[in-house]
């Protein structure tokens, strides 16, 4: 696989609490040269990277980030808030304490109210796989199946563990085809991103692939190696 395949299918990410503004322009530079999916950035760098980037790269930005306990209507006007201040795609993060009192409605539902005022963008599902045992990840499968959202995504990258192998082709077999999955949370190495894609990960939430281009020296379009 081609270096730039790889490129293409990752979410170049920037979520530190204190990144700057100049670190989240850097992004975006490194972003639109890579050519990457998207950058994934803070909401309140959202708008100020919207404009720089003038239209030539997707800006994704999170809601309910990390923990994901906020309320469902907290989370609908904060991707409302992004949206408007012109996030491309919004990753959320599903409530965990409803998922272990397996309240699955009201799952639904808080993924449900993000997906309505997020029509027309892309929506991705965080459900923290690290936290989930075999059967809640089965559950999380149909519920996001059911709710019409674009993706699901293992892990925040803050929590005890990222993506695994394992959970990638878990989710890819029990999503319907329609759902995509998005890997994220400890992806290092070129080796590791090309296995995620081949078990079924549609985008990768990462910043180590674009610096391990920059390493190679790498310009865009050459192979890898």
């Amino acid at each position: 696989m081609e270096l730039r395949e790889i490129l293409a299918r990752c979410d170049h990410t920037l979520l530190r609490q204190d990144c700057t503004g100049a670190e989240i322009r850097a992004l975006c530079d490194q972003g639109i040269r890579y050519g990457c999916a998207s950058v994934c950035i803070p909401p309140a760098h959202v708008a100020g990277a919207k404009q720089y980037v003038g239209g030539n790269l997707r800006i994704c930005t999170v809601i309910g980030f990390p923990n994901g306990y906020m309320t469902t209507a907290a989370k609908a006007f904060e991707a409302q808030d992004a949206i408007a201040a012109g996030a491309d795609e919004v990753d959320m993060v599903v409530n965990l304490g409803m998922v272990k009192d397996a309240c699955w409605g009201n799952v639904l539902d808080d993924i449900r109210a993000v997906r309505a005022v997020s029509a027309g963008r892309i929506l991705k599902v965080i459900i923290e796989t690290c936290l989930l045992t075999y059967e809640e990840k089965l559950q999380l499968c149909a519920i996001v199946s059911a709710s019409g959202a674009d993706f699901i995504k293992t892990s925040t990258g803050f929590s005890t563990g990222g993506a695994t192998f394992e959970d990638v082709q878990l989710l890819r077999a029990n999503c319907d085809a329609r759902v995509r999955v998005k890997a994220a949370g400890g992806i290092a190495t070129l080796e590791d991103a090309e296995r995620f894609i081949a078990l079924g990960a549609d985008r990768l939430g990462t910043s180590r692939i674009v610096k391990l281009a920059m390493e190679q020296g790498y310009e865009p379009g050459a192979p890898i190696g």
